[in-house]
């Protein structure tokens, strides 16, 4: 529902899914590591929606899940927030391409993280 939910720029409602299935994820031993990859989506959902409101989540993830900060997609997601902050799109598209090299980005990453580059270019016409 979350990834749907994404691709209709429902933004929030994948949030609130990501985030509802990490928590879970966070209290069964089993699931524990699945977590990073539900907050690693609501992260990219939230800069899709707003850059600052994407720092405080992942700090929210950060300290629920404290495991989250040392994994790749935490480094990744505080490398793409920089660049688009200092509005760096060949930063941004260095960052995802590196990222990609070790862990495949499938089509869901890729379409989300455009619309998150497109951000940048956008607000150089502004």
């Amino acid at each position: 529902m979350a990834r749907y939910a994404a691709q209709l720029d429902q933004y929030q409602k994948a949030i609130d899914i990501y985030e509802q299935v990490g928590k879970s994820c966070i209290e069964n031993t089993l699931l524990k590591y699945s977590a990073k990859e539900h907050f690693f989506r609501a992260a990219l959902c939230h800069m899709a929606v707003d850059q600052l409101n994407a720092q405080i989540a992942l700090k929210k993830y950060d300290e629920m899940f404290p495991a989250f900060s040392d994994s790749r997609e935490y480094k990744l997601c505080k490398k793409l927030l920089e660049k688009l902050e200092t509005q760096d799109v060949d930063g941004f598209s260095e960052a995802v391409t590196e990222y990609d090299t070790v862990s495949r980005l499938d089509p869901w990453f890729t379409s989300l993280l455009l619309k998150i580059k497109k951000q940048i270019s956008q607000d150089d016409i502004r």
